[in-house]
């Protein structure tokens, strides 16, 4: 049997950019990628702190060091700048192996998308 499972979290960034005229996607400083564990084009949840939307869509590398989290085409609309989110993915794993599996959770500065 197979169960899905937290693989990563950024927990609590601030959108920096909102795109509108984008193809899609969340563009995502490549520090902070590698950092939580995350992937160029892996599938991710984005959760509001401030409006409680949340959505499905996919990762761009950003300017290493840059601290950018940018929502880009229709995601755009369910943020604004300065809004703080939650950027979660998952995996899909057998269940034995899921008891002993420990994601990667980062905590970066909301001031700054840093690591500190």
């Amino acid at each position: 049997m197979f169960i899905e499972v937290l693989k990563s979290k950024i927990h609590r960034v601030t959108i920096t950019e909102a795109n509108l005229n984008y193809v899609g996607s969340i563009t995502i400083d490549e520090d902070l990628m590698d950092a939580s564990n995350i992937l160029e084009n892996e599938k991710v949840q984005i959760v509001n702190i401030n409006n409680g939307e949340r959505l499905d869509t996919y990762v761009i590398k950003g300017e290493r060091g840059s601290g950018q989290i940018c929502l880009n085409g229709p995601a755009a609309r369910k943020c604004v700048v300065g809004d703080v989110v939650i950027i979660i993915s998952y995996a899909t794993i057998d269940f034995e192996e899921a008891k002993s599996f420990k994601p990667t959770v980062i905590f970066p500065d909301t001031a700054t998308n840093k690591l500190v």
